[in-house]
């Protein structure tokens, strides 16, 4: 098998974990060839803080799997299976990056036969990339569960990021998608070990797992109080949640996909821990009776609902803290607005809200300015009872 036929295979098994947009397909064809195409499996686009693109290959090491996770494109029987040594995929990402294809390396993998073998593969070819060929670029290194930490610490001298996949919020959880992994030993104690090279500054990006929403019948509850714990007790820098999608061949290939709008409501409630810091009790503000968040709203509208002794909040009297939970607000204009009162500017008029970034269409009724709110007839009657008004008049008329 060549190296481009071992790329078609592992890059596309690669898509499952989550790190970026896939690339696009489109290729130009011209009499002496392509002109401008991407290569179809592998490459994928992630960002940096200060919103810069940057192309990875991201790929598998090996397809082979001892896992029998139900729900992992992987474990299908059919698949065709390959392999990289470290050799092979060292030269192959050396010639996409001089090409200007990739700026950097996601290197995930299954596990052959176990996983100090396989891991001890990919730290190599991590290694042949810093010390061999001198790469000084990006690279996010998965951890496999179960890896012994003198492969965990020594990958960390390379990687920029490392992570390791908890796909389930908690034990029984994962047991109902795999017989082969242990929640507690195989997955936590290895983050627990990573969260110390973190502290040793061995791991400059940090690390982050992935959760498969839907794969297990949990709830968003289960998924962001994991998720929580981990940012508090293991130091994680970010979750990442894949709705899950049924793979043919799989024993979980007639369950039905999870909404990919789940998916989005469960970073939008994560982006409220992580970036505003809102506390875990605030959240569950979200749930409904089945300990989801309700995929019709926000859920930062849905909390601001439930908690109306809280507002109106008076925009020139709100700490930054109570900004950040009026809806409309993001961190961004919160801080404008703290910096116009530090500098004894007073805000008098909504348009100056706008101005400062504020999406007034949400933060209208959360809000106050120089005293005074901005009301509308739909704040206190709801639209049902407006259009049966509506109805009685034309009616009359």
């Amino acid at each position: 098998m060549s190296i481009l036929q071992k790329l078609e295979i592992l890059g596309s098994s690669a898509k499952f974990d989550t790190c970026a947009s896939t690339a696009s397909n489109r290729t130009m064809q011209r009499s002496g060839g392509y002109i401008g195409a991407p290569l179809r499996s592998g490459i994928c686009h992630s960002y940096t803080p200060d919103g810069r693109c940057v192309t990875l290959l991201k790929v598998l090491y090996t397809n082979k799997c001892v896992h029998d996770c139900k729900y992992c494109f992987n474990s299908a029987g059919h698949r065709e299976r390959a392999s990289f040594e470290p050799q092979e995929l060292t030269r192959l990402f050396m010639n996409l990056y001089v090409r200007n294809y990739v700026e950097g390396l996601f290197l995930s993998s299954g596990v052959c036969r176990n996983a100090e073998r396989t891991m001890e593969g990919m730290v190599e070819t991590v290694r042949q990339l810093r010390m061999k060929e001198n790469y000084e670029g990006y690279i996010h290194l998965k951890i496999l569960p179960s890896s012994p930490y003198h492969l965990i610490k020594e990958g960390a001298n390379y990687a920029d990021r490392l992570s390791i996949n908890c796909e389930a919020p908690n034990k029984s959880r994962l047991q109902d998608l795999s017989g082969t992994k242990d929640f507690k030993n195989d997955i936590l104690t290895r983050m627990a070990w990573i969260k110390g090279l973190k502290k040793r500054k061995m791991v400059p990006s940090g690390h982050t797992t992935q959760f498969v929403v839907g794969s297990s019948d949990e709830s968003d509850k289960e998924l962001l109080k994991m998720s929580q714990w981990l940012y508090d007790k293991m130091l994680l820098n970010r979750a990442y949640y894949s709705a899950f999608s049924p793979v043919k061949g799989t024993p979980l290939e007639e369950r039905e996909a999870t909404p990919v709008i789940r998916e989005h409501r469960l970073y939008q409630a994560d982006w409220l821990l992580r970036i505003y810091d809102f506390k875990f009790s605030e959240i569950q503000l979200a749930f409904n009776d089945n300990d989801n968040i309700a995929l019709a709203k926000d859920p930062k509208l849905l909390i601001a609902k439930a908690d109306p002794d809280r507002f109106p909040l008076e925009v020139n009297e709100a700490s930054y803290e109570d900004l950040l939970h009026i809806p409309g607000v993001g961190p961004t204009s919160a801080r404008r607005i703290i910096n116009l009162r530090k500098n004894k500017i007073r805000i008098e008029t909504f348009n100056q809200l706008t101005n400062v970034g504020v999406v007034l269409k949400r933060a209208r009724p959360y809000l106050m300015v120089a005293r005074k709110r901005q009301t509308q007839l739909d704040n206190f009657i709801s639209r049902k009872d407006i259009e049966a008004v509506q109805r009685v008049v034309h009616k009359r008329c």
